[in-house]
């Protein structure tokens, strides 16, 4: 139980902070964001946008309880992920900087699967 609930910290302090890392430049919309989001075709009103669903879904995550609204959140942080790697394929096509994206992509898959797992000891 214990080294469950220490992995899962670990890992979703690590997701969380790669997402934070992200979501400030757009809740900013600091024109590196404004650069990269238009390159892709976004509109810039989506930017702000964007940011703050991260942040929403970054603190629904580290907040206790409420595993309702944390399933949403994890979901919510997946779409974010897949939709950015897929836009960035699209455009550019599939560039071996791209390969990044399975690091926040694997640390959100194992928050998840070991919020799960810490859930089933606890009851």
């Amino acid at each position: 139980m214990k080294k469950t609930k220490i992995f899962y910290w670990i890992v979703t302090g690590l997701f969380s902070a790669f997402m934070l890392f992200s979501a400030i430049p757009d809740i900013l919309v600091v024109p590196d964001a404004v650069t990269f989001m238009t390159s892709l075709g976004y509109p810039e009103y989506i930017i702000r946008f964007l940011g703050i669903a991260k942040l929403l879904g970054i603190i629904a995550i580290l907040i206790p309880g409420f595993p309702r609204i944390k399933e949403w959140a994890y979901a919510g942080l997946f779409f974010d992920l897949i939709g950015a790697t897929y836009s960035q394929i699209a455009k550019a096509g599939l560039q071996p900087q791209i390969s990044f994206m399975i690091l926040p992509i694997g640390f959100l898959f194992a928050s998840y699967i070991l919020y799960h797992k810490k859930i089933k000891q606890i009851s």
